[in-house]
């Protein structure tokens, strides 16, 4: 597990290293509001302290200080931190950068959020990671992780798995001309979830309808390119933060086909959790 491990922040080194850019919709603040969904919004980070584990090339930090937070500890354990740094100059005095797997996350911090978007589902033991980010929290803190659903993604997964057995065997090269290839194909799949109600509908329209194409090139890449990836049903969803002593555990299926779960870190002991779902209407 531990190779598992390093293999799989070394594909993000790469793959982050290549993939620098973050244009329109998908840099957004927008975006980051659809990924919270319900269960955070954009004026409660405002002014927040918060931490971002796997910050990648820089994204979501870039997201939540356009959205007003007063001071990110960005996380990143792998090459592309270079990367992080030169994308994030202008807010640079507002950021602290981090080199170190999530599990390093320093306790005590007093943090009001940590978030971590996309990132957990490739990390093969999550667990460590959920516990810093608890430690690194204030009482009344708030914990906001977005992850693959297995839920909603049965269709596509009978193509992905099968197809990632070579994928993530695949030169770096070689992977980016396929991206390139199968973007003709999701494009297409795009323009006939206008008109007829296909697999995943409401996430083609509503998110990579707006992404402009280098970047559904670079989702196809990053569903292809990493060597672990787990898609979560909800009650493993909900367990990754109920686990690791955290209460008022709220869910959201995300577009049908992914979870955003949220939990708080208790103001006077680790308690036991409530759980509840907010589905998308």
């Amino acid at each position: 597990m531990p190779d598992l491990k390093r293999q799989t922040i070394s594909d993000f080194g790469e793959q982050w290293t290549a993939f620098r850019d973050n244009p329109g919709y998908y840099g957004s603040a927008d975006l980051l509001a659809d990924l919270f969904g319900p269960l955070l919004t954009l004026d409660d980070v405002r002014g927040a302290r918060v931490a971002d584990i796997g910050s990648g090339t820089g994204r979501i930090v870039n997201m939540l200080l356009d959205a007003g937070a007063d001071r990110v500890v960005a996380v990143e354990p792998s090459a592309a931190f270079e990367v992080l740094k030169a994308n994030t100059t202008v807010n640079a005095d507002r950021i602290e950068y981090l080199q170190v797997p999530g599990d390093q996350l320093p306790p005590g911090l007093g943090l009001d959020y940590v978030v971590s978007m996309g990132v957990l589902h490739h990390i093969p033991v999550p667990e460590p990671v959920v516990r810093a980010a608890f430690a690194a929290l204030r009482p009344g803190g708030r914990c906001v992780v977005w992850l693959y659903g297995f839920e909603g993604n049965e269709t596509y997964l009978s193509i992905a798995v099968p197809l990632r057995k070579l994928t993530v065997r695949m030169p770096h090269r070689m992977l980016v001309a396929l991206s390139h290839l199968l973007e003709f194909a999701l494009t297409g799949y795009i323009w006939l979830c206008r008109i007829l109600p296909l697999p995943m509908r409401s996430y083609m329209r509503s998110v990579l309808a707006k992404f402009p194409r280098s970047v559904r090139r670079l989702t196809i890449y990053d569903q292809l390119n990493p060597s672990y990836a787990k898609y979560y049903t909800r009650a493993e969803a909900e367990a990754l933060l109920s686990d690791a002593g955290f209460a008022d555990v709220q869910l959201y299926h995300r577009h049908g086909y992914s979870w955003t779960v949220s939990g708080t870190r208790p103001a006077e002991s680790r308690g036991q959790s409530a759980t509840g779902d907010i589905n998308e209407h």
